[in-house]
């Protein structure tokens, strides 16, 4: 176990500067820890630096002066003990492709990134394998769990995990991120972490389509319990452990995207269910809805696998293919009738 000496002596990099990575990597800075932090774009960047403000991103909230904004990937990655990738999961290869080489053979790699790629139906930390050279399981970890990045920005109290497969690797990245406002927990099921995180945010648009639709809490709270059970149907196909989806990876998360206001992926379902149109919506955002581009992955990873999915492949039909939203309701009431639970 590292002491708190050690701790704040490792040098960090992180990637990516929305709100979720801004948080993180001012968190971090605030404990005191010299932090490089990688922000794509200019405006911010600048902003960042001279301002101590993300107003793009993460506006209100005072940036540590621990925290520097760099425009310089490599150097952001270079020489660092740990480095956290908070970029959106479609960009995530692109990016570590340009700097992985950098990467140390010692680096803890943590991902902070949420969903699943569409081409490779790859989690993030399969991604961050195939690109960054040498990076094995052991030094690889996830950090995941229900949390807003504007309340941990406020300092609210805030519990999430962190998933390695090594048991080292989490403790060390639980003891860099734990403060009195956020406590760590850890685990070793890594795919079954990334899989709630994934997941829950294409389950969280369907909450938003009823509530926008004007349904009632009745409807909310099935949705979201038949909605773990399909995020646990795909996980124990890929090998996930079932205990994983009872806890903060996995409901816990599901249920904090699929009822707060500050879910993104809530949001825009709620505004489709209202009668909006997908292509709009994205065309006035700026920041991202994971689980928008999720929703095309899971669909076609279930099919794959054949894996039984409905609440998911109703909203990847309403968001692909222009579904109405009470018809995809109507056809999941209709279904044929079964038992609720599954033999495993």
């Amino acid at each position: 176990m590292k002491t708190n000496g050690e701790i704040e002596a490792l040098p960090i990099g992180v990637v990516g500067a929305g709100s979720w990575g801004t948080a993180l990597a001012n968190l971090l800075a605030d404990k005191g820890l010299s932090v490089d932090h990688w922000v794509y774009e200019d405006d911010v960047r600048q902003q960042m630096v001279e301002e101590k403000e993300n107003q793009r991103f993460l506006p209100g909230v005072r940036l540590s002066n621990n925290l520097r904004p760099s425009g310089d990937l490599e150097s952001v990655v270079a020489g660092k003990k740990l480095v956290l990738v908070v970029t959106p999961s479609h960009v995530t290869r692109q990016t570590m492709e340009r700097c992985g080489y950098a990467i140390g053979s010692d680096t803890v790699v943590v991902s902070a990134s949420k969903g699943i790629e569409n081409q490779t139906h790859l989690t993030m930390s399969g991604v961050l394998k195939e690109v960054i050279p040498g990076l094995a399981d052991d030094r690889l970890a996830i950090l995941t769990g229900p949390s807003f990045a504007k309340e941990v920005a406020r300092k609210m109290a805030t519990v999430v995990t962190a998933a390695s497969k090594n048991a080292d690797t989490a403790t060390l990245v639980q003891q860099t991120f734990a403060t009195p406002y956020f406590r760590v927990y850890t685990i070793d099921d890594v795919i079954g972490a990334e899989l709630g995180a994934a997941v829950k945010n294409v389950i969280a648009i369907a909450a938003g389509v009823i509530d926008g639709l004007g349904l009632g809490l009745n409807t909310r709270a099935a949705l979201i319990t038949r909605g773990l059970v399909e995020i646990r149907r795909l996980g124990l196909a890929l090998g996930a452990q079932p205990r994983t989806f009872t806890g903060l990876a996995g409901a816990g998360d599901l249920i904090l995207t699929c009822t707060g206001d500050l879910s993104r992926n809530h949001t825009i379902g709620k505004q489709i269910g209202e009668g909006n149109k997908l292509k709009d919506l994205l065309a006035a955002m700026h920041m991202v809805a994971e689980g928008v581009k999720t929703a095309r992955s899971v669909y076609n990873l279930s099919r794959k696998l054949g894996v039984e999915m409905p609440i998911s492949h109703a909203v990847y039909h309403v968001l692909y293919d222009d579904l109405d939203p009470k018809t995809a309701l109507h056809q999941l009431m209709t279904r044929d009738l079964k038992a609720e639970l599954d033999e495993n």
